[in-house]
């Protein structure tokens, strides 16, 4: 997975990175865990790591906000994760209730002063969730997901973009937007938390499967006396899931091999079986990508050679350009013999997947919409 959870090919902001830098990056990001299991670079040359520095993203892109006030939610009903219409919720008073304390997936007792009204989200699974509950963050290091048509689209500009790179978020511009509440990602974000805690409660979220996504999602609408709205939003999701395995089984996906990986110039990675998007993935097609230990240079490092003894018939990439024209993965790798030879290659079956949405949301929404995409193209 991408070195920044939120860009997308038309919105990155670049800047130049060793191969393992961004492995680093990436798996971190991906995986949303501290021992970060799930991504690392794979050379589809003869070798298996990149040593070349790369043009990557950094977690914020170039997309300005006109405004970091957070956007009043009205009364209403969770939707559909296909839908683009906000699941909205009163909001009314909630920030006057007094101390707060909810129980996170963890198992850890949480307390706030109040209700969080003013939330920033320094990872993906954040904005999905507080849109989700109809709360939207006052701050975004996810701009691109907010943008897509399936959350915010283009009202998503009205919430302020957090300078910085994944990790190393500009602390003065969170202080700036008065926040009661700041969330990211653990193994990430941990080294940010007496400096947040100047100003506001840091959450650091770590995420591995999509129970857990939905495990946060209550979390955080206990937290902000929005449960019914997490509850719908849970039920969405699963309701989703079902529908897509139950399209699955009737085409036999199961037997199905698949691939998801990511792509960046020098640098390639497959997401592995114990990631969040590999598990989930692993639910409909044949999976069979283990993490395969070690460090981020070896985790997820699958040669040309060894993807194609696995001989997927579906492959999902999430490419990573420097500029719009530039070439994507798909491109990038058609050159390469032993890609040609490939099943899904041969057979016009590899999808270039939006960024933003595979590698950024990690929510309940995102990931529903993933598998739906996932489905249909496996199923087109």
């Amino acid at each position: 997975m991408p070195l920044s959870p939120s860009s997308v090919p038309t919105r990155l902001r670049r800047r130049s990175l060793t191969a393992a830098a961004l492995l680093a990056a990436i798996t971190l990001s991906g995986c949303g865990s501290e021992t970060a299991t799930g991504a690392a670079s794979t050379s589809l040359a003869a070798s298996s790591v990149a040593s070349s520095t790369s043009t990557a993203a950094s977690s914020a892109g170039e997309m300005t906000s006109s405004s970091g006030v957070v956007m009043a939610p009205s009364t209403g009903t969770s939707s559909s994760a296909g839908a683009n219409s906000q699941p909205t919720s009163t909001g009314v008073g909630i920030g006057a209730d007094g101390p707060v304390t909810a129980t996170d997936p963890a198992g850890k007792k949480v307390t706030l002063p109040h209700r969080p009204q003013r939330v920033v989200c320094l990872t993906g699974l954040c904005d999905d969730v507080m849109y989700t509950l109809g709360l939207n963050p006052v701050g975004t290091s996810t701009p691109a997901l907010l943008a897509l048509p399936q959350y915010l689209g283009a009202e998503s500009s009205k919430i302020a973009t957090i300078p910085g790179g994944f990790g190393t978020e500009d602390i003065e511009s969170i202080a700036k937007l008065e926040p009661d509440l700041v969330i990211g990602l653990a193994g990430v974000h941990d080294a940010n938390k007496a400096a947040i805690e100047n100003f506001a409660p840091l959450i650091v979220i770590d995420v591995k499967t999509y129970r857990d996504s939905l495990a946060y999602q209550s979390f955080f609408g206990e937290l902000t006396g929005r449960s019914a709205q997490a509850a719908a939003g849970n039920a969405d999701f699963e309701k989703s899931m079902a529908e897509s395995m139950a399209a699955a089984k009737a085409k036999n996906l199961q037997s199905v091999t698949a691939l998801s990986m990511y792509w960046n110039v020098g640098t390639t990675g497959v997401n592995t079986d114990d990631d969040i998007i590999g598990s989930l993935l692993a639910e409909v097609f044949a999976y069979p990508w283990p993490n395969k230990g070690g460090d981020y240079s070896t985790q997820a490092a699958y040669s040309t050679e060894e993807i194609l003894k696995k001989d997927p018939s579906i492959i999902f990439i999430q490419s990573y350009t420097a500029t719009p024209t530039s070439p994507n993965g798909s491109e990038d790798l058609a050159g390469n013999p032993l890609w040609k030879r490939v099943s899904a290659v041969r057979d016009g079956k590899v999808k270039e997947v939006e960024v933003a949405l595979w590698t950024a949301g990690r929510g309940p929404r995102a990931l529903s919409l993933v598998l739906q995409q996932a489905v249909e193209f496996a199923t087109s």
